[in-house]
């Protein structure tokens, strides 16, 4: 049997009482179901999101194509330790749910990114007015702090003067174009960009270059309200702004006219928001994590009454939302939906109830494992090969994102991105990294290894540097460039 202990800061803040509390009452019960040891593992993590996924007990299958199946027991620490979760009864749960199933389940099994989990992000995007109206605050609140550490203008300070650096060295060379494109993915609600325009103008100004006649700024984003909202924010700047709706992980298909001329590309709180898989390193044999959404029994039953459906007309309910949004639903259930606002509130109740069952599945060879469009996990033998056992996320939807829009820099540009990164994959044994939720978002941290990977064999060196602008933040500014 092995047990990995992953929160090991928590441990060092007198939590240990709570360890073994809650490894006695598991090896109780697995004693009693007469499980065999030498094939079970015990993973304890410490959920620091204040919402999530999983459940406080949940048992993970290892399928290898054998006929003995190996069993992983997951503990989440922090809800164990909050005396709300009685931790032999939620153990007792998991495991008469291996005959007794008490979910409903959403979809079948499927690699995580593929999981609709992703549907309902994609829908709090789309339909993030209604959810804000309803919700009664803005998404930003959702935040840790209630504000993206991207709203700083000391950052933006230093990443301008690093700018004009640049843009002085061609002038002198007579190689600087007439317009000087920046572009940032996932504008928000514009709050950073007036930052970071009014912070340009101010360098500007100090310093007489005249490069704000010049500069035309591209707000990208996947939320047309949000884009709304940015331009109200940006009135002052009308004249040196465009607004695109795009898919942040397929930028180009919306500014393929910007290739080679963009001086700086600026991503914020994007990447940890796009589909991710995962995949893990156990006893030296690769898996893919598979996961299939559901909602206990309990939940379904709770919710079903709200909208005049039984629980097996649920499935089937919420699969139109995502197909239809809560709008298109209301107009075509006019009986179970007063309005709009009453599909939203249907809505936040199943995702606040959503859960992920997962089970690991043998990891076809890496060279067939197609991670993002044009790319196959040879990328990440390295990195599965010289760390022992790991579970990581392989961070797709950022992968396709970061390789798609790195030609669009201009040979002396460069992107910036200020996000939650694990740069060193010992930070994936020592804490959960995600998914978690945040209002109707899905949140992970991003791997930053697979990005430094995918830039090197571009041309491009990657660094990251832990964001330095306020104490105490999680988020790590990474900047690419072509590597001289």
């Amino acid at each position: 049997m092995l047990v990995d202990l992953r929160p090991t800061d928590r441990l060092r803040q007198g939590n240990g009482a709570v360890v073994q509390s809650v490894l006695g009452s598991i090896l109780h019960a697995v004693g009693d179901e007469s499980l065999d040891l030498e094939k079970l593992r015990i993973v304890c993590d410490w959920v620091q999101y204040k919402n999530s996924f999983r459940d406080p007990v949940e048992l993970r299958a290892i399928v290898n194509g054998s006929a003995s199946e190996r069993l992983e027991i997951g503990v989440d620490l922090r809800r164990a330790a909050s005396g709300k979760h009685d931790v032999a009864v939620e153990m007792a749960r998991a495991l008469a749910r291996r005959s007794e199933p008490d979910r409903l389940y959403l979809e079948p099994w499927s690699r995580t990114s593929a999981s609709l989990i992703w549907n309902f992000n994609a829908l709090y995007w789309k339909s993030l007015g209604l959810w804000e109206e309803v919700s009664g605050r803005p998404y930003e609140q959702a935040l840790p702090g209630g504000e993206s550490d991207a709203r700083n203008a000391a950052g933006a300070r230093d990443t301008i003067l690093r700018l004009f650096a640049i843009w002085d060295g061609l002038a002198e060379r007579r190689a600087l174009p007439d317009q000087l494109h920046v572009l940032e993915i996932g504008i928000g609600n514009g709050n950073q960009a007036r930052v970071w325009l009014d912070t340009f103008v101010e360098i500007d100004r100090e310093q007489g270059r005249d490069y704000y006649r010049r500069l035309h700024y591209l707000m990208g984003d996947y939320s047309s309200h949000l884009l709304d909202i940015a331009r109200v924010q940006l009135r002052a700047h009308d004249e040196h702004i465009s607004a695109l709706v795009l898919d942040a992980m397929r930028p180009s298909s919306t500014l393929g006219f910007l290739k080679y001329k963009t001086f700086f590309v600026y991503i914020s709180n994007v990447y940890d928001n796009l589909p991710t898989d995962e995949i893990a390193r156990i006893d030296g044999h690769l898996f893919q994590v598979e996961s299939r959404a559901f909602l206990a029994n309990e939940s379904a039953e709770a919710i079903a009454p709200t909208v005049g459906a039984t629980v097996h007309e649920l499935s089937d309910l919420i699969h139109r939302l995502l197909r239809l949004g809560p709008e298109l639903l209301a107009d075509s259930e006019p009986k179970r939906f007063a309005d709009a606002h009453a599909a939203v509130r249907f809505w936040a109740a199943v995702w606040d109830a959503l859960g992920l069952e997962e089970r690991y599945v043998a990891l076809p060879p890496l060279d067939e494992y197609e991670f993002t469009s044009g790319i196959n996990g040879e990328v990440l033998r390295p990195l599965m090969e010289a760390n022992g056992d790991v579970r990581m996320h392989v961070s797709n939807g950022a992968a396709a994102s970061f390789v798609d829009t790195l030609p669009l820099l201009h040979p002396h540009g460069m992107l910036e991105c200020h996000d939650i990164f694990v740069t060193n994959l010992e930070g994936y044994a020592s804490g959960f990294r995600g998914p978690g939720k945040y209002e109707g978002s899905v949140v992970n941290w991003v791997n930053g290894n697979v990005l430094t990977a995918l830039g090197g064999r571009r041309g491009f060196d990657v660094s990251f540097k832990k964001f330095a602008f306020r104490a105490g933040s999680n988020i790590t500014t990474m900047t690419a460039e072509v590597r001289e």
